[in-house]
């Protein structure tokens, strides 16, 4: 067997208790094998709750570095990434390689601190992974409390998640990045989610962009962990609000932004582009305004 070195990409923001939660369900990780190693590269993003310092405190060999409050999840993760690329994380159970750089990983895995991983997730993830080969991504599919899959891969132009098959992988188009193993070489050949989106679209664009390259995406078998996040807020579906209200969340940064909506649209939905550009700010307007005429 060949070493395998785990990059474990995280961010943070604000959420000591569910990042602290999230590191120590990765520490407690079981059946790896004895050649596989990590290394944490945690980015917190401005937190004033103390998440940064809980963390050095509690992992000592977690690498965290600290930015502004005004960089995005997105950048947050290829921040991280780069960190992993240029050494740092100590030695440990969630530090670097022992005896050896940081960046010499052989795969990189996405964890939202959001997320809880069961205890054999990431050898069912690395099991899966030397199936489908070094040219494969594989998919960590979550559940929420309730035992409903809530993130996954997705296929299909309308992002049909998918749900993970019980002993066998289940293929997928692109992918949610809350649990996202990629390999060194998937890495060479796509790397980072591009910086055009902020927060969301860009774990959505790098699957497409994955896929346009050749490279296959598969669920893991069964659900990799448990999303312990409260439930989103209402945003643009929030009922009573006015229609103008409405497109102002539909367009912020945390949903729809329209220059970000309209790069993915270009890039992975024509010749459909300009009527799926155009049409969930019609629905979000249309929703608000029979919303208010029920009122």
């Amino acid at each position: 067997m060949h070493p395998v070195h785990l990059a474990v990409l995280m961010t943070s923001h604000d959420r000591r208790a569910r990042t602290l939660s999230a590191l120590r369900a990765l520490e407690e990780q079981r059946g790896l094998p004895a050649w596989t190693t990590l290394g944490v590269h945690l980015v917190d993003t401005g937190s004033t709750d103390g998440t940064p310092e809980a963390v050095r405190l509690r992992h000592p060999a977690v690498e965290v570095m600290s930015v502004g409050a005004d960089v995005s999840r997105n950048q947050a993760l290829r921040i991280a990434s780069r960190n992993s690329r240029s050494g740092g994380g100590g030695g440990g159970p969630l530090g670097g390689t022992p005896g050896g750089p940081s960046h010499a990983w052989t795969h990189q895995l996405w964890l939202d601190d959001g997320v809880e991983l069961f205890g054999g997730a990431l050898a069912t993830l690395l099991r899966t992974s030397e199936a489908a080969g070094s040219d494969a991504v594989v998919v960590g599919a979550v559940r929420n409390a309730y035992g409903d899959t809530v993130y996954s891969g997705r296929r299909g132009r309308s992002l049909t998640l998918v749900e993970p098959g019980a002993h066998r992988p289940e293929r997928c188009d692109t992918y949610d990045g809350r649990v996202v193993l990629v390999p060194r070489a998937v890495y060479d050949l796509v790397g980072d989610p591009d910086k055009v989106f902020r927060h969301r679209m860009g774990d959505y664009d790098h699957g497409r962009r994955a896929r346009r390259a050749g490279v296959a995406a598969f669920v893991a078998p069964g659900h990799a962990g448990e999303c312990v996040d409260g439930p989103a807020p209402p945003g643009s579906r929030e009922p009573g609000i006015g229609v103008r209200e409405a497109l102002r969340r539909v367009t912020s940064v945390r949903e729809l932004p329209p220059r970000q909506w309209w790069v993915y649209c270009l890039r992975h939905t024509w010749p459909w582009a300009p009527y799926l550009m155009v049409s969930p700010y019609a629905r979000t307007a249309a929703r608000a305004t029979v919303g208010r005429l029920r009122g």
